[in-house]
């Protein structure tokens, strides 16, 4: 079976500053990264990670930065998202909300660890609980 996810920008963040590799957002880079789900990403949402990715709080390795971006474009899909006059109480997250909601015929997700950013739907999971279905336990 074929995955579809939208990964929130602070899950990939998470994982690339963590030295923790089993943490839930580690683990959901790693498979990213190995293509056992599909990535699905819109331009503005590629802007939003380069440039959160490069902010200097983060020191995240420029190589890392480049790395996990080229692949993400790589493997992932990209798509033009329809407006779907949703309002979120974090209207940043808009983006990546529209993303899901184009390619929600595919049954994608959209992984992050706000969850209080979202409506509550079944797609809206956080990384523990993407790993639980990727592993047939969801």
């Amino acid at each position: 079976m074929t995955y579809y996810a939208v990964v929130d920008t602070n899950v990939l963040v998470s994982a690339l500053i963590t030295n923790n590799k089993t943490a839930a957002t580690s683990q959901i880079l790693d498979r990213l990264m190995s293509g056992e789900f599909t990535t699905v990403y819109s331009k503005e949402i590629m802007n939003e990670y380069r440039e959160v990715f490069s902010r200097s709080k983060f020191r995240i390795d420029p190589d890392s930065i480049n790395y996990v971006l080229s692949t993400i474009e790589k493997i992932g899909i990209m798509v033009e998202p329809s407006p779907t006059g949703a309002m979120l109480p974090d209207m940043n997250d808009l983006p990546f909300y529209e993303v899901v909601m184009e390619k929600r015929d595919d049954d994608a997700y959209l992984v992050t660890g706000n969850m209080k950013h979202f409506p509550k739907e079944p797609f809206i999971v956080t990384p523990r609980e993407m790993l639980d279905i990727l592993d047939g336990k969801k």
